[in-house]
């Protein structure tokens, strides 16, 4: 979003007070307030027994128990278990797999329009005897060597499935309550490199009830995938978006600085990504997708959560020159680069955490953890022992991650005004912790600033918020302010600290990156390496507790960039810590009795991301 910068609030209060008639009905400060003032949590990529693959593990939720569980009643998950969430979500995207959609449900209820063919026949009667892995493994094997007797995909097979999904969130979708969004997951593998993106729709059914997804399976090309989403907005008058996932498990395609035919970018080309992929999902199930210690050896924060053994299916196993093309940050990095090259910012993106969950629960809080597919549901022992391996690549089950939810700043609960918020990137991720951010940048904020009871006043008034592009500077400028401010989970930990992650493009036009510590909890100084002391640790792991008796409950603070350079494209996101708390094998291990699975991480500094600001020269009056 390039925004236009508003005026400051004491230019504000000025014209109020040289007019010559001031009338009672301009008392109100709120009458005319039309900025968000309300972040509401949502999670835009979950799966349920639709998808093949989690229909294959076992999950026997359907869209109505997802949509039940995330309004926060208590449903049955697939092992039996009652589960509920500790507070409502505000949103849900059910997103399953568009490929192969409801297959599943067809071959088990033994619909004739597949088992006509001997393959479903065959699969209909494993299905029947609980060979759920076996039929899945062959079908994927089957579809990946196009050696199928029937079409996955044909519009017989797809049509009344993807008339469920319409539906079904048409009538769960509630304006001003609770938002059903419509979306799918185009799930597109390249040699089984994740290139994963989810697709969101701002519109229902009177638009999309007759427009079916795009298949994976028809092109694994992104820009095929653009192609449709631009033929269904001239065709329908819809809006829609996309969001990619997981570039920790592409093995270096998701950012990689070719497209998919292997070509350079051209303006056209970074231009259409900006537009149709204006968020990236942050962290999830699958991993943190940050960064990485390699990518930021100075950032003692960055190895949280890391997948980082393979692609996605684990037939190839990851090398460090993978790395730089499948992080966010090192991805926000490229995007200066090739704005300082080329005049055009392909990934000029913000951020969102979600679940990837394929148990129909959005659950993302570590003692309420409910695993990626059915067979990791809650139970002795589940934390032990491999989640994947093949060959040399191995992958621990707690390692698997209770992350994440997406926070949305928005004006109302409805479908309209929250994939506004997402379009122009007024968000942030978290791991699944419901903190509050805010931030601002502008050219001439206050020290004081960070003291007002309503600080999103000054910083609309201000400056812009999260997502957008800093706007031209007034002349006497000398560098970016940012006004940032956080607030703890109301049931959840304390805050550490408050990090500005800074990224530019030096002399030589390679893109740099620097971490601020801004504001922080307790008398703790930063020593002479520069490095802030550790909040310390409250875990007691033989109870799986934690105390708030170190951090802060909220933190704001002012920041201008002392190592500003007029002449070269920058942007700057915020970072926020938790204390350290337990990792859901410890809440495992308490509640079943077992030993604390060797190797585990047992704790972890909880995180929220907010959207980056970028800064471009053309934009200062300098250049």
């Amino acid at each position: 979003m390039r925004s236009t910068f508003k005026p400051r609030r004491k230019h504000l209060l000025a014209g109020l007070l040289a007019c010559s008639t001031v009338y009672a009905a301009d008392y109100s400060p709120y009458a005319k307030r039309d900025y968000p003032t309300e972040v509401f949590w949502g999670d835009t990529h979950l799966h349920t027994n639709l998808s093949m693959d989690a229909a294959a593990f076992g999950n026997r939720l359907g869209l109505e128990e997802a949509y039940r569980f995330a309004r926060g009643e208590t449903v049955e998950s697939s092992s039996g278990q009652p589960v509920r969430l500790s507070r409502p979500l505000d949103f849900l995207v059910a997103a399953d797999h568009s490929d192969g959609a409801g297959l599943f449900g067809l071959l088990a209820s033994g619909d004739p329009s597949l088992t006509q063919y001997p393959d479903a026949r065959r699969w209909h009667e494993m299905l029947r005897q609980g060979k759920n892995k076996s039929v899945a493994e062959e079908m994927i094997n089957r579809f990946s060597n196009d050696d199928l007797s029937f079409d996955i995909v044909d519009p017989a097979l797809a049509t009344p499935v993807w008339h469920q999904v319409v539906d079904t969130a048409e009538r769960f979708n509630d304006p001003g309550k609770f938002t059903a969004f419509i979306g799918y997951e185009w799930t597109a593998l390249d040699a089984g490199n994740n290139l994963h993106r989810v697709v969101l729709y701002r519109d229902g059914a009177d638009r999309l009830r007759d427009y079916l997804p795009f298949n994976a399976s028809t092109s694994i090309d992104p820009e095929a995938l653009w192609d449709h989403l631009a033929e269904y907005e001239a065709s329908t008058g819809g809006q829609v978006l996309a969001i990619p996932h997981n570039g920790n498990l592409s093995n270096g395609e998701m950012f990689a600085p070719v497209t998919g035919s292997g070509q350079k970018f051209s303006p056209a080309y970074m231009a259409e990504r900006r537009r149709w992929e204006p968020l990236y999902e942050i962290t999830q199930i699958k991993g943190d997708s940050e960064t990485h210690p390699l990518l930021s050896p100075d950032d003692e924060f960055a190895d949280y959560e890391s997948w980082d053994v393979g692609n996605l299916d684990f037939s190839q196993a990851k090398t460090d020159d993978m790395l730089r093309y499948e992080y966010a940050r090192e991805a926000l990095k490229q995007g200066l680069e090739f704005q300082a090259a080329q005049g055009e910012n392909p990934f000029e993106f913000g951020v969102i955490g979600s679940t990837d969950s394929h148990t129909s629960l959005a659950s993302a809080e570590e003692n309420n953890f409910f695993g990626k597919h059915k067979v990791f549901e809650p139970a002795p022992g589940r934390a032990e022992g491999a989640y994947k391996s093949a060959g040399s690549i191995h992958l621990m089950r707690w390692q698997q991650v209770s992350s994440g939810y997406a926070a949305v700043w928005a004006t109302e609960n409805t479908r309209e005004a929250l994939w506004d918020a997402l379009k122009r990137r007024e968000v942030y991720g978290t791991t699944g912790t419901r903190m509050t951010l805010r931030l601002f940048a502008g050219w001439d904020f206050e020290a004081a600033d960070a003291n007002s009871p309503d600080i999103a006043a000054i910083g609309y008034a201000g400056g812009v918020p999260m997502g957008a592009v800093l706007p031209p500077a007034p002349a006497a400028a000398e560098a970016p302010t940012l006004l940032v401010a956080a607030q703890r989970d109301p049931i959840g930990a304390n805050l550490d600290r408050l990090q500005i992650v800074k990224g530019w493009v030096d002399a030589d036009g390679n893109a740099r990156e620097k971490v601020y510590d801004v504001a922080w909890s307790g008398d703790r100084a930063p020593g002479s390496d520069g490095k802030l002391p550790a909040v310390g640790n409250t875990v007691d792991l033989d109870t799986a507790t934690w105390q708030n008796s170190i951090g802060t409950q909220a933190l704001a603070t002012t920041w201008r960039d002392p190592d500003f350079n007029p002449k070269v494209p920058a942007f700057y996101y915020l970072r926020v810590l938790e204390i350290p708390t337990p990792r859901w094998p410890v809440y495992d291990a308490v509640r079943y009795g077992r030993p604390l699975p060797e190797g585990a991480v047992l704790t972890a500094q909880e995180r929220g991301y907010s959207s980056a600001v970028w800064y471009y020269p053309d934009s200062h009056p300098a250049q």
